[in-house]
């Protein structure tokens, strides 16, 4: 089997091919889950700021609501 080389607590250690695969897939699953967590946080501590600081999450109406279209 081939051999490719991790690093692991800066360290380089050889380990096999789907040995390697399985440690980088690991990586980038918790990657992208810390990532979707923080998108997801973001947007709703933003919407939560704002209901927090006025009360309402939209004051103003559309123009259609407030009658003074044409």
């Amino acid at each position: 089997m081939s051999k490719q080389v991790i690093t692991i607590d800066g360290q380089d250690t050889v380990v096999r091919k789907d040995t390697a695969k399985a440690f980088r897939g690991v990586h980038w699953a918790l990657l992208s889950l810390a990532a979707f967590i923080l998108i997801a946080a973001l947007l709703f501590f933003g919407g939560f700021l704002k209901l927090v600081s006025d009360g309402k999450l939209d004051n103003n109406p559309p123009d259609a609501q407030r009658g003074t279209g044409g």
